[in-house]
């Protein structure tokens, strides 16, 4: 009986610190006591090993062409709590995954999914088939937006893609870059505006993060901020979204029950 969330975090435009709200989203689960995987999930452009400063001996890539075992490329960062699987860097290729390719990496993931309280999958930006993929196999899809007008349109753009394709309905949405919780409601309020007249739909706010010095710093030390500046603003941002992840695990778990963690898609669907 299955009792992990996955969680798709994506976005519709590049530069929104989706990939750093993803890492300190998983080290604020870890630190509340879950068991966490984080998978980077931009698989020609990885970003995650360079934001914990690691070198990973191997990647998705090389479980997808069977050179190496799922358990052989995961990379615990604290060792039976929160682990991360490495994405590829400067492999074209693998931005769009043939339905052979997703059901091979499927195959090797699932087995191994189900010890994990929680699953959250760093996807790139944008709108591309492997984009679409795991946003649909995953439970609960978190959308990252800044108050930018691009930022706006391109989520919508996004939500509507997975919509109107595949009948999602459930978003939630974080707002980064903000300068308070007014600025993040003004900015989502147009978002979701613009969902519910179009698409018919209501997206949730799941929360937001301020704009806050010790972030760029935790980037050049190659830590995660939840470490090193734990009472910082956006750390405690963060942990506010995590405590509310928390809580819609614990209300979906009934739901969870009867899913796979990620749930594969016929081969004709993407």
């Amino acid at each position: 009986m299955n009792s992990t969330l996955s969680v798709a975090i994506l976005s519709g435009k590049g530069g929104v610190g989706k990939t750093n709200i993803a890492l300190n989203l998983a080290m604020s689960l870890h630190q509340n006591g879950y068991k966490t995987l984080l998978m980077d999930c931009d698989m020609g452009l990885a970003n995650l090993d360079v934001l914990l400063g690691i070198t990973p001996e191997g990647n998705i890539q090389d479980v997808i062409l069977g050179k190496a075992k799922m358990e052989e490329v995961l990379h615990a960062i604290v060792p039976n709590g929160l682990d991360v699987l490495p994405a590829a860097s400067g492999v074209p290729e693998l931005n769009d995954l043939s339905a052979d390719q997703r059901d091979a990496l499927m195959e090797h993931l699932s087995p191994l999914l189900g010890k994990y309280d929680f699953v959250l999958m760093d996807l790139g930006a944008g709108i591309s088939e492997t984009v679409q993929t795991f946003a649909v196999m995953a439970a609960l899809r978190v959308i990252i937006i800044t108050p930018e007008p691009t930022s706006l349109t391109d989520s919508y753009a996004l939500i509507k893609v997975l919509n109107k394709r595949f009948g999602l309905e459930e978003f939630m949405v974080v707002v980064n870059e903000v300068t308070s919780a007014k600025e993040a409601q003004r900015s989502f309020d147009k978002l979701a505006g613009a969902c519910r007249f179009f698409l018919k739909l209501e997206p949730k706010l799941l929360g937001h993060v301020r704009q806050d010095k010790k972030l760029p710093e935790a980037v050049c030390r190659q830590q995660p901020l939840m470490t090193y500046a734990p009472g910082s603003p956006a750390a405690h941002d963060i942990q506010a979204i995590g405590a509310k992840l928390q809580a819609t695990r614990l209300a979906k778990l009934d739901w969870l029950a009867d899913r796979s963690v990620l749930q594969n898609l016929p081969k004709n669907d993407v």
